[in-house]
């Protein structure tokens, strides 16, 4: 129990320490906006605590305001703002139908208005308007998901099929202003890749669109393999970008947070991208190794991993990360691995990840459950649910990628 108050403390802290408030607050402090009108759009899974922030900065400044965000994420009203929920991580008609309002509120706009666009994570699925037709746009984000392909490669292929991505919506702003404020969620802060980059020039080809779809055998019709290969906008006159927050801060909370505790941290990386069991068992391969350390130990990653779905079962990249790690850990005391997604949602779960100690794969067969099988079968959500290893934090109001830390007490 000492180790899981110990995570739930680490994990608390390092939360609380990226939410973006802060972050949006200094952005706009000091800003100056032309006289015209400041038409307020927020997109991904942070947007509600995004917008809120920016309508207690702005007041009534703000000419009109919609909220795109997933399913359970809103908090409340925010005056003068609008507030869909949508699909994620497939977009669904309450998608499709909030981004053609967002388009609508941003039609006949002048030079002297700007669109205030605030982007986090999760926006690829929530702010879309298909060039394809609904039914071929879900089926498209579904293989991507279940490919193993990495988020810069699901969103070079998401932008070409997309009215809204690679730079198109800033486009459709013309000519009025955009200053974007970004949350970031992929690895190295790539902009034309998170929220597969609305207002920022795409700087992918579509050779390169062409090559992934090669890689992962997409189901394709015709008419997406023209639109692979028409090119997105290259370059942007009209659009101020600053990123508020990334995966980085969220490794030094959490390193913070175990030092306030008496762990020594040490960050090993802020990008972590491999296959999500691999890195599970090298979590574990660094248990085995730092055993004989004479101080208590926190071993930081940030990053995202992958998954690729074989089986039919539930689960996320962060539990089945933990889950793969179980094995190498089984036995060894005072030693605890866990990981999640800072926005709280692992894949299509209610967890934000899951925990594991050297007491999990005791407990796991004592239920019955082969985590070797449940694996397989991409299972790790039930396997964890089963032996209390699930993460649960709720919708957290941001969303900057994924911590995995590995905890040894003395």
């Amino acid at each position: 129990m000492h180790m899981r108050e110990d995570s739930n403390g680490i994990i608390r802290q390092a939360i609380a320490a990226v939410q973006p408030d802060a972050a949006v607050q200094r952005a706009l402090n000091g800003r100056d906006f032309p006289d015209g009108r400041v038409i307020l759009i927020a997109i991904g899974k942070a947007a509600w605590q995004m917008a809120s922030t920016a309508r207690q900065t702005l007041g009534a400044r703000i000419h009109q305001g919609l909220v795109i965000t997933k399913y359970g994420h809103a908090m409340g009203d925010i005056p003068g703002v609008t507030i869909y929920e949508a699909g994620h991580p497939v977009p669904d008609a309450g998608s499709f139908r909030a981004t053609e309002a967002v388009l609508k509120a941003t039609e006949n706009l002048t030079p002297q208005d700007t669109v205030l666009l605030l982007i986090s994570g999760g926006g690829s699925a929530l702010f879309e308007a298909p060039l394809i037709s609904w039914d071929e746009s879900a089926r498209l984000n579904e293989q991507l998901l279940a490919s193993g392909a990495g988020i810069v490669e699901m969103n070079t292929i998401r932008k070409r099929f997309s009215k809204v991505k690679g730079g198109r919506f800033a486009m459709h702003c013309l000519p009025a202003r955009v200053y974007a404020i970004v949350l970031s969620d992929i690895i190295g802060d790539p902009l034309d890749m998170i929220a597969s980059g609305p207002a920022y020039p795409d700087c992918s080809t579509a050779e390169d669109a062409l090559r992934i779809a090669r890689k992962y055998k997409l189901c394709q019709t015709d008419e997406m393999q023209a639109l692979l290969r028409v090119e997105t906008p290259k370059c942007l006159h009209n659009v101020d970008t600053i990123v508020t927050g990334s995966v980085r801060e969220l490794c030094h909370a959490a390193a913070n947070a175990a030092r306030s505790l008496g762990y020594t941290p040490q960050i090993l990386t802020d990008s972590l991208d491999c296959v999500a069991r691999e890195a599970g068992g090298f979590f574990a391969a660094l248990a085995r190794y730092h055993q004989q350390s004479e101080s208590a130990l926190a071993l930081i990653a940030g990053g995202e991993t992958v998954v690729h779905v074989r089986g039919n079962g539930r689960g996320g990249r962060n539990q089945e990360l933990a889950l793969a790690a179980a094995q190498g850990i089984d036995g060894l005391a005072q030693t605890a691995i866990f990981s999640l997604g800072s926005d709280g949602t692992d894949g299509p779960t209610d967890a934000a990840g899951g925990y594991v100690d050297g007491g999990t794969l005791q407990a796991l067969r004592a239920k019955g459950i082969d985590p070797y099988d449940a694996l397989q079968n991409n299972d790790a959500y039930h396997a964890l649910e089963a032996v209390g290893g699930l993460i649960h934090t709720g919708p957290t109001g941001t969303n900057v990628n994924d911590v995995t830390v590995l905890l040894i007490r003395r």
